[in-house]
């Protein structure tokens, strides 16, 4: 008799098991409160709205209409229902090696770090801004290489460096430095020298930066 009696009690929580997790389609977030919720689709004809969808500290995403999610159901409840991961197939960057880690949004913008290649920045033509730092350091083991074919702008009171600056590095050998230093010793010769109030003028210096 005892056995007969737990048969439905066992039932039941097996039963709650197996309807603790299930796959579902997001199809609207509400990100404006302290938890985003969201509207799932569990199927064609069972849809819940307003359910609660968690993820890391430190991490937030805004997940596009048709993303894959995972809901858990607080004790196999149907009603208690909680989103705790979110992928969207058509913007997932795929083959990744072991070890890699992406942070990506749908439009390809990506920070990438890589196995072997570094941390690549992605930004898919739009513009990098950084906000309100009270000092930029950037400690380099190598070079620092800059390529702007718009140009360059700095916009601050003072330009400092602790070495030699070259311009046109192409076809000027000489630093700013040396240049100064040209400059400073460099003669000109003085032709048809007159005396009194006369004054001539000089051809170019013998010396040339």
């Amino acid at each position: 008799m005892t056995r007969e009696l737990d048969v439905g009690p066992m039932q039941r929580m097996i039963r709650r098991a197996l309807t603790a997790f299930a796959r579902a389609l997001l199809s609207a977030v509400n990100d404006s409160g302290g938890v985003q919720v969201v509207q799932i689709s569990l199927s064609s004809t069972e849809v819940r709205d307003g359910s609660p969808r968690i993820a890391e500290f430190g991490f937030s995403s805004h997940p596009p209409e048709g993303s894959d999610c995972v809901v858990a159901f607080l004790g196999g409840d149907r009603t208690k229902g909680i989103v705790i991961g979110t992928c969207h197939q058509p913007s997932r960057p795929k083959n990744l090696g072991p070890g890699e880690t992406i942070l990506h949004s749908q439009d390809g913008k990506s920070v990438y770090l890589t196995a072997s290649g570094g941390i690549v920045v992605e930004a898919k033509g739009q513009p990098v801004v950084v906000n309100d730092a009270s000092d930029v350091t950037w400690n380099c083991s190598g070079k620092f290489k800059l390529v702007a074919p718009g140009g360059v702008e700095i916009d601050a009171p003072l330009v400092q460096s602790t070495g030699d600056m070259q311009d046109n590095s192409a076809s000027n050998p000489h630093t700013i430095a040396a240049m100064r230093q040209i400059a400073n010793l460099h003669t000109h010769p003085v032709k048809g020298v007159q005396g009194g109030g006369s004054s001539v003028t000089s051809d170019a210096p013998n010396q040339q930066q």
